[in-house]
């Protein structure tokens, strides 16, 4: 499995309010005839608090951020490299985004995300995470992993998915180095409500998970968000 994921910024004379239906209604629509796609969300942000975690917050400015999921890599390429598909989003894309990065992620479930019902009603939470220079990235996967195991002890976490980033390009269609855009994962996490995120951080359990992050990261950048299901 392979998830492609839009890093979005709407142009700035447009309301939160109208790049959100716009997004949904329009260009929904559009990116969902991607061939061979499996699972397409779209979240919203909601608010940029970094909520419960004190951790220096990355240069990243987002109104949303977009996930669609495929089999494998080359599906992905297929669907969106040259296409006449593409060519028709990018004219999209430049009618209401102001700016947009593409990663390209291997998903990691670590703790299960609930039937769509249930997910429905839960609090979610996607950061960006930035490793230390010091830092490798295969020590970055090995202390991610690791990272993982502590989540997985804090209570009210409800699930928890890691997403490590295997391709970046800071402007679509045009595959970047990591220094270009300095970025090894998204993390999301899905909690009963914002108190109970709260609480979860500031558990014991919460305190030492955080305490490990700052061994192998330099930046979080959090977000709460609404997500959405289009396919």
């Amino acid at each position: 499995m392979t998830v492609r994921m839009g890093l979005i910024r709407k142009k700035a004379d447009w309301t939160l309010r109208d790049f959100d239906a716009y997004w949904h209604a329009s260009h929904g629509a559009l990116a969902r005839r991607a061939p061979q796609l499996r699972e397409y969300w779209q979240n919203l942000v909601l608010d940029r608090l970094q909520r419960g975690i004190e951790f220096d917050r990355g240069p990243w400015e987002l109104d949303g951020i977009s996930q669609l999921r495929f089999d494998d890599a080359s599906q992905s390429a297929q669907a969106f490299d040259g296409s006449s598909l593409a060519a028709e989003l990018i004219q999209d894309e430049q009618y209401f985004l102001d700016g947009l990065h593409i990663v390209t992620a291997e998903p990691t479930v670590v703790i299960a995300i609930p039937a769509q019902q249930e997910r429905s009603a839960l609090l979610k939470r996607m950061s960006i995470i930035t490793r230390l220079p010091s830092v490798s990235e295969e020590d970055f996967r090995r202390e991610w992993t690791i990272h993982g195991e502590l989540v997985r002890g804090m209570a009210g976490v409800s699930a928890y998915r890691q997403n490590v980033i295997v391709g970046r390009e800071r402007v679509k269609g045009q595959p970047c180095s990591y220094d270009e855009l300095p970025m090894d994962g998204i993390v999301e996490l899905w909690f009963k409500d914002a108190a109970t995120l709260e609480a979860a951080f500031n558990s014991e359990a919460g305190r030492k998970t955080m305490a490990h992050a700052k061994t192998f990261l330099s930046h979080i950048t959090a977000f709460v968000v609404g997500e959405r299901k289009i396919l």
